[in-house]
């Protein structure tokens, strides 16, 4: 039965990062890489005839099946502001790109707070988030599939080192996230290394700021690699890196 959907990224041709409250309870997993996967859904039906979306992979659709999903620990928002929000999805089949995404070093965000403040960091952050909500029609399909965004607080009562709080200002030419949109990676600047997966919002309509799990944390990266190797995924394709 399809409980939900969410954002990702690949870490290793079979290692998908993403976000642990929509891995939770869930059995399996079905993981499309197109952009327009369930843009053509039917409520009548319940899939998207061209890409299968949610229940299967037609042959013509980059889609492919993964085992039971792996939950960090998050608890529905449990020990807050550590949620532990992140979870990994193992692919049955492979999936080859040109480049995968990697982890930033542990600390690095700390890194970002100097002397001069966080001004003058930004953030990428992308999702593949619903295509329609009140009071604003959201078309991430073709227009909203990445936004630049800025840090608010790196270290306050609702971060505390554990998430990361950005600003989201459309108005402005800046953007935030929307539902769906939470797994999906937080890059630094325009590289492709992930400080955050999307978490939550403080309101129904992801207004306003928007919140990250730090994945720049020791041990969710020690827990990232040591799930993979107890998966029997090869661990040496995931990279941890500095910004």
């Amino acid at each position: 039965m399809f409980v939900g959907r969410c954002s990702g990224s690949l870490l290793t041709p079979t290692l998908v990062l993403t976000t642990g409250h929509r891995v939770d309870g869930a059995a399996s997993a079905r993981v499309y890489f197109q952009q327009d996967a369930g843009l053509n859904y039917a409520p009548t039906t319940g899939v998207d005839p061209f890409t299968g979306y949610p229940e299967t992979c037609v042959d013509a659709s980059p889609c492919t099946t993964a085992r039971l999903p792996y939950d960090f620990g998050h608890g529905n928002f449990g020990g807050f502001p550590n949620t532990m929000d992140a979870g990994l999805v193992i692919l049955d089949t492979p999936i080859y790109v040109g480049e995968y995404a990697s982890l930033a070093l542990p600390g690095s965000v700390d890194g970002l707070d100097t002397r001069r403040g966080p001004q003058d960091v930004t953030f990428t952050i992308s999702g593949y988030g619903l295509s329609r909500t009140n009071p604003r029609f959201v078309d991430p399909y073709r227009s909203r599939l990445q936004v630049t965004t800025r840090p608010v607080n790196l270290n306050n009562v609702l971060t505390d080192g554990f998430d990361l709080q950005t600003t989201a200002n459309p108005g402005r030419g800046g953007g935030g996230t929307c539902f769906g949109d939470s797994g999906g990676p937080v890059f630094y600047a325009t590289t492709n290394t992930i400080v955050g997966v999307t978490s939550f919002g403080l309101n129904q309509n992801r207004r306003g700021v928007n919140f990250a799990f730090r994945t720049d944390q020791r041990v969710l990266i020690d827990w990232v690699c040591e799930t993979a190797a107890w998966a029997e995924q090869e661990t040496s394709g995931i990279q941890v890196v500095g910004i």
